[in-house]
This record gives C-alpha cells, sequence and structure tokens, in this order.
C-alpha cells in the first residue's frame, strides 16, 4: 500500500510549490508580532505629572514649555526608580493668588519649599510628556491608581489567545486548514476595527480578547498547513523558519510606532495584512492530508497533482492504492494519558514549565523596554535584531550536539542574563543592555526550541493533546507576565528580571530530566515511551529489513516530468 509520503517524495516533498506557499505564508508572522508586542507601543507611559489648572493658565500666559512649568511647580518625591517628580500628587493651593512670575519662574518656589506644602490627588487630570503622540495610556488616563489597567489590556489578549487556539484548532481540524484560516482572518479584520474605534476602556478590552482569539489560532493554522505540505525532513526547517519571520517583525514594528505617533491608526496599520490574507483564498490549496483523514481522496490527489505539476514532477500510479492512516488511536487519547506514567507525568510537567516560562520571560524583556526611559524605539530595534540569530544557532546545534542540552544551556543562559543584568548598575548603560540583549537571545532559542521538543517526546496517540495542552501554559504566562513586569517594577525596577532570571534558571534544570530526541525515531505507543530501547529496536530491524529488499519495491521516487 502507498502511503501519502510516498506520493509526496514523487510530487516534491519541498519544490517551487512549496516555496511559495511557504513564502506567503510566512507572511503571517509579521502582523502576529505587533499585535503580541504592540502594546510597548500602543500602552506607552510617558512622564506624567498632575494637570493644575492654575499652572496650565500661567504656563500659556507666560509661554512656558511643560518642563519649564514642570520644574517650577512639582515637587520631587523618592520612588523605585530614585528621585523623581511626582506624578499622582500635586501641591494644594491657588498658583494665581503666589507671586510666581513669567520672567523667574523658580525665584520663590525652590524644590525644598515645594516639598513642605500641602498635597492632593491628581482631580484634574494628568499631563504627559508625549511630543504630539497619543497612546491608550494617555487617552484614558491609566496612570496612578488606574496604572493596573494597562497590564489588563494584555492579559486580555493571551485570554485571547487561549480560547482561541483549542477553538480554531478544533475548527481546522473538523472544517479543513483554509477554510478556518480565512474565516479567522475575516474574523480579526472586523474585530481589530473594533479595537481601533473602541469609545471606551472597557470596549476596547472586550475587542482586544476577541482580536487574540482570531490572532494566534489563525498564526497557529498556517503553521500546520505548511508543515502539512512538506515532505517529513524539510518540517524542522519550515517551522522554525516561520517563527523567525515573527522576529523580523519586530524589527519593523518600531519603525511603524514612530511614523504612526496614534494607538488607533496604528491598530488599523496592525489589522490591515489581516484583511489582505483573504486573498490566500486563489493563492493556496486545502491540505491534501486533511482532506485524505476526512476520506476526501478526490480532492486530495487533484491537489497532490496540482503541486507535482508545479514541481515539474509526474505521479506514478501509485496513488491509485493509496493507504489512508487511521486516525482512531488518535481519537480515543484523554487528558488522563499524559498522566498515565511516570515518565509522562514528569514530561508534561517540565514541558508545560518551559512553555510557562518562555511566555513570562519572552514577553517580560520585550516589554520592559517600555519602562527603562530611554528611546523605546531604539532600544526596541536592536533587541529585535538579537533575535534574528537564534534560529540559525537551533539548526546549527540540534543536529551536531542535540536537544536537550541546546534548549538547557539557552534557558540558563537567559536566567543567568536577567540575574545579571538586574545587578548591573545603570550608569553602565551599554554593559547593561549587551547583558539584557544576550538573555533574550537565549529566551528566544528556548522559545523556538519547546516547540518541537514538545512534538518529539510525546508518542503518536497522544502527541497533538500534549502539544495542545502543555501550549496553554504559554497563553497562561501571557496572561500573568504583564502583572508580573508591571507591578513590581512599581517596586524595584530590576525586581522582575529577578524572578524572570529564576524561573529561567529553574527551566534549564528541569530540561536536563529529559532524554534526548535527536536520532531517536518517533514513540508511537504510550509502551514506547516506557521500552525507549524496544522502539529503537524494532526502528533498526525495520531499516535492516528495507535495505534487504530491492530498491524498486521499497522505493517509487525519482520518477520526473517527461
Amino acid at each position: 500500500m502507498t502511503t501519502f509520503e510516498d506520493i509526496l517524495e514523487e510530487a516534491g516533498p519541498f519544490g517551487r510549490c512549496q516555496m511559495r506557499i511557504f513564502s506567503i505564508f510566512c507572511l503571517v508572522s509579521i502582523p502576529f508580532s505587533f499585535v503580541y508586542v504592540g502594546i510597548v507601543f500602543q500602552g506607552f507611559t510617558p512622564e506624567h505629572w498632575c494637570r493644575d489648572p492654575g499652572v496650565s493658565e500661567i504656563r500659556e500666559r507666560c509661554g512656558w514649555s511643560l518642563q519649564d512649568a514642570r520644574r517650577a511647580t512639582v515637587p520631587l518625591i523618592n520612588s523605585s526608580a530614585g528621585v523623581a517628580y511626582s506624578q499622582c500628587e500635586r501641591i494644594d493651593m491657588d498658583w494665581n493668588a503666589t507671586s510666581l512670575t513669567c520672567d523667574n519662574p523658580e525665584s520663590d518656589f525652590v524644590q525644598a519649599q515645594l516639598s513642605t506644602l500641602p498635597m492632593t490627588g491628581c482631580t484634574d487630570g494628568w499631563e504627559y510628556d508625549y511630543e504630539g503622540r497619543q497612546s491608550f495610556v494617555t487617552e484614558f488616563d491609566l496612570v496612578c491608581a488606574d496604572s493596573w489597567y494597562v497590564d489588563m489590556f494584555q492579559a486580555m489578549l493571551g485570554v485571547g489567545f487561549l480560547v482561541g487556539s483549542i477553538a480554531i484548532g478544533y475548527m481546522a481540524d473538523k472544517y479543513g486548514r483554509m477554510k478556518s484560516f480565512l474565516m479567522t482572518n475575516l474574523f480579526i479584520g472586523v474585530t481589530g476595527i473594533l479595537v481601533a474605534t473602541s469609545p471606551n476602556y472597557i470596549a476596547l478590552l472586550v475587542f482586544r480578547a476577541l482580536f487574540g482569539f482570531g490572532v494566534k489560532g489563525g498564526w497557529m493554522v498556517g503553521y500546520v498547513l505548511i508543515t502539512e505540505l512538506v515532505g517529513v525532513e524539510y518540517r524542522r526547517t519550515v517551522g522554525v523558519t516561520y517563527q523567525m519571520i515573527f522576529s523580523l517583525g519586530l524589527l519593523i514594528l518600531p519603525l511603524l510606532a514612530y511614523f504612526i505617533p496614534n494607538w488607533r491608526w496604528l491598530q488599523v496599520v496592525f489589522t490591515i495584512p489581516y484583511i489582505c490574507f483573504l486573498t490566500y483564498y486563489w493563492f493556496i490549496p486545502e491540505s491534501p492530508r486533511w482532506l485524505l483523514s476526512q476520506n476526501k481522496r478526490t480532492e486530495a490527489l487533484e491537489i497532490t497533482k496540482m503541486i507535482a505539476k508545479e514541481n515539474k514532477k509526474t505521479l506514478s500510479k501509485n496513488f491509485e492504492t493509496l493507504k489512508v492512516e487511521n486516525t482512531d488511536p488518535a481519537s480515543t487519547a484523554s487528558f488522563m494519558d499524559l498522566f498515565k506514567t511516570s515518565k509522562l507525568r514528569t514530561y508534561t510537567f517540565i514541558l508545560s514549565f518551559n512553555w510557562f516560562t518562555s511566555a513570562v520571560v519572552y514577553q517580560g524583556l520585550i516589554m520592559r523596554l517600555g519602562i527603562l526611559g530611554g528611546n523605546v524605539y531604539v532600544d526596541f530595534l536592536i533587541s529585535g535584531i538579537v533575535e534574528l540569530p537564534a534560529a540559525f544557532l537551533i539548526l546549527l546545534t540540534i543536529e551536531r550536539i542535540g536537544r536537550r542540552l541546546p534548549f538547557a544551556t539557552a534557558n540558563i543562559v537567559a536566567g543567568a542574563a536577567c540575574l545579571i543584568t538586574a545587578f548591573i548598575p545603570d550608569s553602565m548603560f551599554w554593559l547593561k543592555s549587551a547583558v539584557a540583549c544576550v538573555g533574550r537571545l537565549g529566551i528566544t532559542m528556548a522559545f523556538e526550541m519547546v516547540v518541537f521538543v514538545n512534538t518529539e517526546l510525546y508518542p503518536t496517540v497522544i502527541r497533538n493533546l500534549g502539544v495542545s495542552v502543555c501550549s496553554t501554559m504559554c497563553d497562561i504566562g501571557g496572561i500573568i507576565a504583564p502583572f508580573l513586569l508591571y507591578r513590581l517594577a512599581v517596586i524595584w525596577q530590576e525586581l522582575p528580571l529577578i524572578i524572570f532570571g529564576a524561573l529561567a534558571f529553574v527551566a534549564g534544570g528541569l530540561v536536563l530530566l529529559l532524554p534526548e530526541t535527536k536520532g531517536v525515531p518517533l514513540p508511537e505507543t504510550i509502551e514506547d515511551i516506557e521500552c525507549p530501547n524496544r522502539n529503537k529496536e524494532n526502528h533498526l530491524k525495520s531499516q535492516q529489513l528495507q535495505n534487504l529488499l530491492p530498491s524498486d519495491v521499497t522505493s517509487n521516487k525519482d520518477v520526473t516530468a517527461v
């Protein structure tokens, strides 16, 4: 009986057709990065202080800048970042009744005197030093007591990711990859515009969750589709490259944010690509593997013929004896199977913790750029460049060294870099930035590696279920990350780095408890997990038998077009 892998080898495992589809599908990763970390710019919190109507009148009359007025009327206080201007309280007095003059605003009130005057809350709103730009923080005054609402913006995205990954994954299995992808992008287009036109912050949070529901689910459908269209030997490279394009989006994001100063228009720009992806209906076919799983043999073979034609290959008559793989065992898998044996319990715990850690540390390090006080556009661009070597380092090491050691090392390096960065003084700016970038590179590698290590450790009967369950911890980490970063930074700006470093260290140590999967055949059953040597012996016997058979029996490759 012929398998689909045999036919795909004849059609071309990674020919011109797959390259075309892969290239245009990689574009999906770019706006996904915009959505994932766009909060750095959309939710940027600039320098701010209480608005005082009396000070505003004097400033307009005297032609002072915002900084002049702040120096003259806002007291200095001790904060977690050191001595800084008060952001949440103002002096309770009538400035028009003072002797404050336009010519010498600091003659009557020096900082020592300002600090002794009675204070009151920001009852008239805030002034923002943001050079004509607008984030949703400045529009909705999400500072001081309401600053935690900013955390909710990213947390609601994580909620959408969590629910959408499960729901859209189910849709893709039931209704097809391309149908789900197209419906998802239509949904993203609608909800993305709703985010940009939100009349208040509550509506913004609701639409943000719906937006996230579609974005990650659509990205995952693309990941599944491109890996199903290529041969086995190309899947890992295709998967890693698909994720690497995400890093390319991080280089484009600060440029967009710099030239589009309003968060609402920036949201529109984030949404437009998803509307454009609806044109994929005319360029990308349904997955033949999915069609075969639904017993739609005729449609699957027509698409496979189309792939072969574009690849300038021709199919032999083997497709007439195509064997449809039985997927019944997978359908009977249950959640409790992930904890059925001691080894499976260990794998599930370690992989879930690594998904969680990767999301918390990765998002935390990126969002941290928005609270450092430097040039957020330059800092974001530099840190994005650092991510690019991650995919190349992975591809360079996993087939030479293995999976476990690079995976563990990436986590440990990220943890060490976070801890070291926390204790480097701000005066050593470039050293602090360089060490932080090393941490960013390490956690990026760990994040990309956990995906395929997860698939290699679980047996076929529960592989999809295992990846789905473990990866939900990534979305839970995304929900928690903004609270860890922004709330702990109020206590001490470097405290989140201590937490990130500890998590990454523990994750790296736990990875060392996992078995090496380099050169090991994928386990088919739960028994293969408990008795890996038996699986190796069966794989070896299969290879030996294949070597003894005539080549025309074991292979039908190299059939080219006439």
